[in-house]
């Protein structure tokens, strides 16, 4: 059984306070990491989302417009069903179908959870921004004054204070 779904992906990356829209997954690929995450346990659609959010460290969760279409989807071509719930939710959990869909598709589930990782790897490089921006400056600045001054005193001075400044950084909490 093969799955297919024409809905547009999209995601939700915050950055620098602002929100944007950003492609993390083909359809498969999401389609294979719901059904991983309900073969856990049984979930309704938005503690798929969180736990999507929570893989990438906020850094990436997909939308409800994409979610639930994909769950749709895949319970109507019987890789998940509906299961009773005590709540008004719908709580979704993988069929016999599904597990074997899945298990046919390791090498594909393990591409998909390793973007999951890659984009929290990246959101937090990016958390790092000030720093690398303050180090840029920094080398931009050392290079002009390098190239500009020819007395040696200063050069030992400007050495002091970078020397000065690392163990500063190095006794830091």
């Amino acid at each position: 059984m093969t799955y297919q779904n024409t809905h547009r992906q999209g995601g939700h990356h915050a950055l620098a306070g602002h929100a944007r829209r950003k492609r993390v997954f083909g359809s498969v690929e999401l389609a294979l990491v719901l059904l991983h995450l309900v073969d856990a346990q049984p979930r309704h659609g938005y503690d798929l989302i969180r736990q999507i959010d929570s893989r990438t460290g906020g850094a990436y969760a997909p939308s409800p417009g994409i979610v639930y279409p994909t769950l749709a989807s895949l319970e109507e071509v019987g890789l998940m069903a509906a299961i009773a719930s005590s709540d008004a939710k719908r709580l979704f959990g993988i069929t016999d179908a599904g597990r074997a869909h899945l298990a046919g598709r390791q090498d594909a589930l393990a591409a998909a959870l390793a973007k999951l990782d890659a984009v929290r790897a990246t959101a937090s490089q990016a958390d790092a921004g000030p720093v690398s921006r303050a180090m840029q400056n920094l080398s931009a600045v050392l290079e002009q004054r390098l190239a500009t001054t020819q007395e040696k005193q200063a050069l030992f001075d400007l050495a002091d204070l970078i020397d000065d400044l690392a163990r500063r950084i190095e006794r830091m909490p």
